[in-house]
């Protein structure tokens, strides 16, 4: 339970810290900021680390001239193409493992084949917009591994869901994270951010539930 109110006020409190860590480490500042950009998009185990607001506060913090923005948005871009990619390929090499059980509800054959046919078809949008879906955004490209999607047509995509999603919210930090009422109430813009980036899981949840009911 500490545990989980220390990661709390760390998120809540993102700009302090990374204050901190900027102040400690200088440019080091750089390499801890890809990493954790890379754990969250590359492994699977790692959903719960900071996305979106991460973006937004280091933006926030560039603009003060602690970090250079061209450079923080280059290696953080970086970061998140090579987690996609690196899930990606995790998923691909497990995938025949995963679908071998014949007997599976889930794991089988003909859930590969729907979940390749799902991707072949849609997962253009899928890529793009699950980047700025937490979990879903650590979750799609090992999915899309696992699926065996075409990886010339995932490449090309996910740099593009990459730009977009680095791009837009470093930059909308940079531009608005140190204004007077925002950077005195960011906890409740954190919690803007994370609530925004959720509205399309829980819409997705209702509508799902919904379809159930009725078709009970």
């Amino acid at each position: 339970m500490e545990l989980i109110t220390q990661f709390i006020d760390i998120v809540l409190h993102l700009d302090k810290y990374l204050a901190v860590v900027l102040a400690d480490y200088g440019n080091w500042i750089y390499a801890i900021l890809f990493l954790i950009i890379f754990c969250e998009t590359g492994l699977v185990v790692t959903p719960f680390l900071p996305g979106d607001s991460l973006l937004f506060v280091a933006g926030a913090l560039a603009a003060t001239g602690g970090m250079d923005i061209g450079l923080l948005i280059g290696c953080l871009f970086v970061a998140a193409v090579l987690g996609d990619n690196t899930n990606y390929w995790i998923g691909r090499s497990v995938g025949h493992r995963v679908f071998r059980w014949e007997q599976s509800r889930i794991f089988n054959r003909a859930a590969f084949d729907k979940t390749h046919a799902y991707f072949e078809m849609h997962g253009g949008k899928t890529i793009i917009i699950a980047r700025f879906l937490p979990i879903f955004r650590t979750f799609t490209p090992f999915v899309a591994g696992v699926a065996k999607m075409t990886y010339s047509r995932f490449l090309p995509l996910d740099i593009a869901g990459g730009a977009i999603w680095i791009g837009s919210l470093c930059l909308a930090g940079y531009w608005f994270g140190n204004i007077p009422f925002i950077k005195d109430n960011l906890s409740f813009v954190i919690l803007g951010i994370i609530a925004v980036s959720l509205i399309p899981l829980v819409v997705g949840w209702v509508r799902h539930r919904r379809a159930a009911t009725q078709a009970s």
